[in-house]
Formats: structure tokens, C-alpha cells, sequence
């Protein structure tokens, strides 16, 4: 009987810890943060769409 884990054992680790914002969200290959967009730009990435709505009562 094998184990569900023996399948990623050649796998490298492809995110690491971000420089900027800390999350492990960091692409080696690519070079960039999928969290916080360091690496490819400036500004802090954000979207309209991540935003959740404001509850107003």
C-alpha cells in the first residue's frame, strides 16, 4: 500500500515566501508575487473583484 504523498516527492517547491508582502506566494520561474504583484510592478496589486461589498446598515 502506498501513500498519496509519494507522487510529489520529485517536485520542486515553486512558491516562496514573498519579500514584500510575506504571503508564500512568490513564483520562482516566473519571478513574480501572486499575491502582491512585486516583481513585475510598483504598485500594490489590487482588483475591484477581490474586494468584497461593504455591508451598510
Amino acid at each position: 500500500m502506498t501513500t498519496a504523498s509519494l507522487g510529489k516527492k520529485g517536485r520542486k517547491i515553486v512558491h516562496i515566501k514573498c519579500r514584500r508582502c510575506g504571503k508564500v506566494s512568490f513564483h520562482r520561474r516566473k519571478g513574480y508575487c501572486a499575491s502582491c504583484g512585486f516583481g513585475r510592478s510598483r504598485k500594490l496589486r489590487n482588483y475591484n473583484w477581490v474586494k468584497k461589498k461593504k455591508s451598510r446598515y
